[in-house]
């Protein structure tokens, strides 16, 4: 037992060192608890505007991605986007803990559906995030692990954006309701950079300018 205390001390001392909100430990068991995320200020993004210096539409279109890439592989979208069957969750991107799976919709296993925890909005007494789509990617459309022109590439393939032409699919990233949790994810979790009104216009300005993907 002495030695369980001791493991935990040294965890909980290796988080407060890095900055993390410490470790609940149950007094009970000695046994550390997954920390939660600190809440940080959002981060921001580049407006359309400032892109108007780039004369060739293709390299126009290849910048204005890029800045879309800080929010398409912050954590918030891609633990959303797993290549698996388990989600990720955290600004560490570790897996879903209790352990849940995809499920043949993508709203988990029979008797562990996301829906049994995950509400239609934020829960933040618990931290437990919510919306009324609450779901996982399909897995035609994860991009966990990929590059930034891998991303690029999927998203704008109808074959695996879930038939959206590009008008269809620059509305899905600026309006639709669950991409827009990303900008409100609740006490404890890191908000993407920007709000999604600013991001919905930089993904009509790369798609304006051809949709051109970042080089390998």
């Amino acid at each position: 037992m002495r030695t369980r205390r001791l493991a935990a001390a040294q965890v909980a001392a290796l988080f407060a060192v890095t900055g993390v909100a410490a470790l609940e430990v149950n007094s009970a068991l000695a046994t550390p608890r997954p920390p939660v995320e600190r809440s940080v200020a959002k981060d921001t993004l580049r407006p359309v505007a400032a892109f108007a210096s780039f004369a060739q539409p293709h390299a126009r279109a290849v910048a204005v991605f890029v800045e879309m890439g800080k929010v398409l592989q912050h954590p918030r979208c891609v633990n959303c986007h797993p290549a698996g069957d388990r989600p990720t969750q955290t600004d560490s991107m570790r897996p879903h803990e209790p352990l849940v799976v995809r499920g043949a919709d993508g709203h988990g296993a029979p008797g562990m559906r996301c829906e049994t925890c995950h509400h239609a909005a934020n829960f933040d007494p618990a931290h437990v995030p919510g919306n009324p789509q609450w779901h996982l990617a399909p897995l035609v459309m994860a991009w966990q692990g990929k590059t930034l022109t891998e991303i690029c590439e999927q998203i704008k393939d109808p074959a695996r954006n879930g038939g959206r032409d590009m008008a269809q699919l620059v509305h899905h990233l600026g309006e639709d309701s669950l991409v827009g949790w990303g900008w409100a994810p609740g006490v404890g979790r890191t908000p993407v950079p920007g709000t999604q009104k600013e991001f919905g216009a930089l993904a009509k300005a790369w798609a304006d300018a051809g949709a051109h993907c970042p080089p390998e």
